[in-house]
């Protein structure tokens, strides 16, 4: 097979994983499969949901007895044996089949899994081929899964709203609502998308949140680092709406290993300036969201009485922005 034909159908292994909602499968990776023979798709799969078959027997069952010479092309190495597995290896089941050949993007980052698995299909008698460019598309799938495989922690991501002057909060110390309808919605997604949502107990006594998804998806668990602060039992974080940690006077890299322990891939930092600037000096943030509203919040006592620019333009000036309107 030529590079580019290989190329092909990794790209269309890809895109059938993505199409899995990232907690779906979590604390497990999205993956997508294809069983090609020649030019033709002989079956398609990805792995749907955490605790049901992974993409490779999925898509096996698919393909029954065609599967037998086809060619696999995997998001991740297929999965070999280890003690404690809950599922079926995938490189024994594809092996069975009579895989020929596999094409595979990354290893699994999973230290009891990494190599083992293509060694197992090597040994069958199948051919394996690895397509190192697709690497960073298979990190990006499943950043909390690699994350938590390598470094023992969830992928953190640091979400702030600020105004124009550089401020998360009106001078009353209120926090909402800082930005519009459109991009609450848009954080509302993002919480769905992860697997937790953390902040500290500041947050939590100015602001009272659910901190869940608001209906965008399934809620994620709710983190609160209390420190020496006593929150009330009746605060609405600790509602029936989500489940909900809370972690008293341990360091942040204490409580994210404790959270990859518990499976958690992602974590939305949502607190305050003072904890977002706590996880930046510990070097603890791999990706930040930020929103800008075209508000003046300098000396507002209330975020909805703020000066608002009306017609905000944005031009970029090399790496820096500009942003500018009328009052």
């Amino acid at each position: 097979m030529s590079r580019a034909h290989d190329r092909k159908f990794l790209a269309r292994a890809f895109a059938l994983a993505r199409r899995v909602h990232p907690r779906a499968t979590s604390p497990n990776p999205r993956v997508g499969c294809i069983l090609v023979k020649g030019d033709r798709v002989v079956a398609q799969g990805a792995h749907l949901a955490y605790g049901k078959p992974h993409a490779e027997p999925n898509t096996l069952a698919i393909a029954g007895l065609r599967a037998a010479g086809a060619t696999a092309y995997v998001t991740m190495e297929p999965c070999a044996p280890f003690p404690g597995k809950k599922t079926p290896s995938c490189a024994e089941t594809l092996a069975a089949a009579g895989i020929s050949r596999v094409v595979c993007a990354a290893l699994d980052p999973n230290p009891k899994v990494a190599g083992r698995g293509l060694a197992h299909l090597r040994r069958a008698g199948a051919k394996i081929v690895r397509l190192p460019e697709f690497q960073a598309a298979a990190e990006a799938l499943n950043r909390g899964f690699y994350s938590r495989m390598l470094r023992g922690r969830p992928w953190v991501i640091l979400k702030t709203a600020l105004s124009l002057d550089g401020k998360a909060a009106a001078a009353s110390g209120k926090s909402r609502w800082v930005t519009g309808k459109e991009a609450r919605s848009a954080v509302h997604r993002m919480r769905a998308d992860l697997d937790a949502i953390l902040v500290g107990a500041g947050t939590v006594l100015a602001d009272n949140p659910r901190l869940t998804s608001h209906g965008a998806g399934k809620n994620p668990l709710r983190v609160v680092l209390a420190g020496r602060r006593k929150l009330s039992p009746r605060a609405r974080i600790f509602d029936a709406s989500a489940p909900t940690l809370t972690y008293r006077k341990q360091s942040l890299s204490a409580v994210l290993h404790d959270l990859g322990r518990r499976g958690v891939g992602t974590v939305l930092v949502e607190g305050g300036p003072t904890l977002h600037a706590s996880f930046l000096r510990a070097g603890l943030v791999d990706e930040a969201r930020v929103f800008i509203a075209p508000k003046l919040l300098s000396g507002a006592r209330d975020a909805h009485t703020a000066p608002k620019l009306r017609t905000p333009r944005l031009s970029r000036l090399g790496d820096d922005w500009l942003i500018q309107g009328f009052l």
